[in-house]
């Protein structure tokens, strides 16, 4: 049973997330050879000021 865990930044419609759970469940099942239903998906959003790069908050790069 693949899981793949999503992490971004928050924001994004159940569209979006809908068509990535569809384009990351037909690789993993091209790739690894298994089959949709054993593939689960999770995204985890996050909100910009609990995401940082380079050392600063993502909220603060503009």
């Amino acid at each position: 049973m693949p899981v793949v865990t999503v992490e971004m930044w928050e924001g994004r419609t159940r569209e979006q997330k809908a068509a990535l759970a569809k384009a990351i469940t037909d690789a993993v099942v091209d790739i690894a050879k298994t089959t949709p239903d054993q593939v689960h998906v999770v995204f985890y959003d996050v909100a910009r000021s609990d995401w940082a790069i380079g050392g600063k908050l993502a909220d603060d790069l503009g």
